[in-house]
């Protein structure tokens, strides 16, 4: 049933996510809504079931309630929310035991907006599935990240995308290791998948969507840092490209620069991507 899953956020792991609950992203909203059956209006709740580990977990779904004439034009403020000695939560606290005791010692100190440093952050992804108010979540520890950053040290960017776009398992990696590497590349290829569909499978830096004609999807998902050694798979690291640009890129290795949206090549080529919505 994995397969049906469908990727809708993936949280860093911070204080609230503990103890009680996470909010969904504007940005994220619209995905979300499409795939609820029944969307909440604001100020609603229901009941809601999250499968971890194998284990059936329940909590609540609400569309907080505000002062709209105060607040106009503001988004829905989704949350998933959960007591802080339920099950769920006190599960949470073993898996990410890292990051609590990293946060417990920080907030004793009186730090504010605490983040766990970036070598150390944990996540919990999100996904949907085929059942009615039914999600599921997968977790990445800093010892799996620690796993999967050994288990990729000589595999090359380019072969490791290449098995994300196109679904390829490494057959030669260890057992204890593999359900990781299969847990990172599915995340991957979810993020990534999303993108491809959010441009119309079209390149961001040509424009070019030249299997349309073929109803065919070939465009492919490029970590900016590459993934091997930044292990950032979030979609603000991500291009979506055609094959033909993913190639030059991987063999003349452009720097990026953010702020102007574009990769330079290292003959002084600058090429600005032409279609830009989410870096």
């Amino acid at each position: 049933m994995i397969g049906e899953h469908f990727y809708i956020y993936k949280k860093e792991v911070d204080w609230s996510v503990l103890w009680e609950g996470f909010s969904i992203p504007v940005s994220i909203q619209v995905v979300f809504k499409e795939r609820m059956k029944n969307y909440l209006k604001r100020g609603e709740k229901i009941d809601i079931k999250v499968l971890l580990d194998e284990r059936t977990y329940e909590m609540k779904l609400i569309n907080q309630a505000f002062n709209e004439q105060k607040y106009s034009g503001h988004a829905d403020i989704l949350q998933i929310r959960y007591a802080p000695q339920s099950s769920f939560a006190l599960t949470l606290r073993k898996i990410f035991k890292s990051s609590l005791v990293y946060l417990q010692r920080e907030r004793t100190n009186a730090k504010k907006n605490i983040r766990v440093p970036k070598e150390k952050r944990e996540y919990i992804i999100l996904y949907t599935t085929p059942l009615e108010n039914t999600f599921f979540i997968e977790h990445i520890t800093s010892s799996e990240s620690v796993q999967i950053k050994q288990s990729i040290s000589l595999i090359s960017e380019e072969d490791f995308e290449f098995q994300s776009n196109y679904k390829k398992v490494d057959d030669s990696a260890r057992i204890d290791i593999k359900g990781q590497i299969i847990k990172v590349r599915r995340l991957d290829r979810a993020i990534g998948d999303s993108l491809k569909l959010f441009y119309n499978g079209k390149c961001q830096i040509c424009g070019d969507n030249f299997a349309q004609k073929y109803n065919c999807l070939i465009v492919e998902a490029h970590h900016i840092d590459f993934f091997v050694s930044s292990l950032n798979n979030d979609a603000s690291n991500i291009a979506v490209l055609c094959p033909n640009h993913h190639r030059v890129i991987h063999k003349a290795t452009p720097s990026f620069k953010r702020e102007n949206i574009s990769f330079v090549y290292p003959n002084g080529l600058e090429e600005k991507l032409i279609l830009n919505k989410h870096l």
